[in-house]
């Protein structure tokens, strides 16, 4: 797939556009004013392959908190931020990497002048937010509801002033909770701009449906060529949205990260804990980087026949499992050993 050339800026030491690899990011759901409990939750992040991170900054004790906890972490930090531009120029200020702010909603034009001011100076990134539900009245009057070319033009309005200024430090995200809104309110940026995009579908729901919406929406732009970083919208562990963000970009070939398991549905053959056993090996090698085939399979006729591709696996009969690899029997395994097995097997092979 061929992907479209944007500008390149740099979060931190992270770069975005410009052909660089798509960035993975999420966001902390910890009260950032819990200083231990944030760092905590960003290092997990960090382990499960997230590149940026953002924190929600209600308030000045938000900003000391910050402050903190960018001192103690190594992951770029942007600093979320809305009403109050003052708390964009006290975190820029505490060191933040970058601003995610919606500049309809942060104050006057002045205001937004201001901090665009101070994040030139410090070349910190600005990263414009539109979502469907935060659109200006006058928008939503012209066009009756947040159509994707409703949330195009407030996203349009919003880079044109920032650049009247001399700033073009700048990555869009321009959301709505509608998958199919949001692809074609991307489509219609991108033919309009050549800042970074940053893709997602926000507000996208629950593990299932938000993984469902976020793979459909993120994996469509991504496949056309659209898009230099992502956050995929959980309401869940955002440990977890980095996993399925590194999924999405593994199905397209795009970037690996981790182990690919292969696994069967199951059916009536399956005389095996199929399920449990997943679980178990897919958290035990959740934080490893390298990217090999591991099949985990119900039964030996969807054992070394079907995952023959796979560099290592598992195939389970009655109380026992046969381990293959690259398709070739290797031993029998007794059930209650099979994920200590397998999950030594994959570490050996790719330490």
């Amino acid at each position: 797939m061929k992907r479209k050339k944007t500008r390149r800026i740099y979060v931190g030491h992270i770069p975005i556009g410009g052909g660089s690899p798509i960035a993975v990011q999420s966001m902390t759901n910890t009260d950032t004013r819990d200083v231990s409990s944030t760092i905590h939750q960003i290092e997990q992040l960090s382990e499960a392959g997230c590149e940026i991170v953002r924190l929600a900054i209600p308030d000045r004790e938000a900003v000391v908190a910050f402050k903190e906890i960018k001192s103690k972490v190594e992951t770029p930090l942007i600093a979320d931020i809305h009403f109050d531009h003052r708390l964009a120029l006290a975190t820029l200020d505490a060191g933040a990497d970058g601003l995610r702010i919606n500049p309809g909603n942060i104050g006057t034009h002045k205001s937004v002048a201001k901090v665009v001011k101070v994040a030139g100076d410090l070349n910190v990134p600005i990263r414009i937010g539109v979502n469907s539900g935060s659109l200006h009245k006058e928008i939503l009057r012209k066009y009756s509801h947040p159509s994707p070319e409703a949330m195009v033009e407030s996203a349009m309005k919003h880079v044109e002033f920032i650049e009247s200024l001399g700033f073009d430090q700048i990555k869009i995200s321009i959301k709505s909770s509608n998958v199919i809104n949001t692809i074609e309110a991307y489509e219609l940026l991108s033919e309009k701009v050549d800042y970074p995009l940053h893709l997602g579908v926000t507000e996208a729901g629950t593990l299932i449906s938000g993984t469902v919406k976020s793979a459909l929406g993120i994996g469509y732009l991504l496949a056309n060529g659209i898009g230099d970083t992502l956050r995929v919208s959980l309401t869940r562990d955002p440990v977890e949205e980095v996993r399925v963000a590194y999924e999405i970009l593994r199905a397209l070939n795009i970037r690996r990260r981790g182990p690919e398991i292969i696994s069967c549905p199951t059916c009536g053959r399956c005389e095996i804990d199929l399920f449990g056993l997943v679980d178990k090996v897919e958290r035990a090698l959740s934080n490893i980087e390298a990217s090999p085939k591991v099949a985990i399979m119900g039964c030996v006729v969807n054992g070394p026949g079907e995952a023959k591709e796979a560099d290592i696996g598992v195939a389970g009969a009655k109380g026992q499992g046969i381990l293959f690899k690259k398709g070739k029997v290797l031993r029998k395994v007794p059930e209650n050993r099979l994920a200590e097995v397998l999950i030594n097997e994959v570490k050996k092979l790719v330490e």
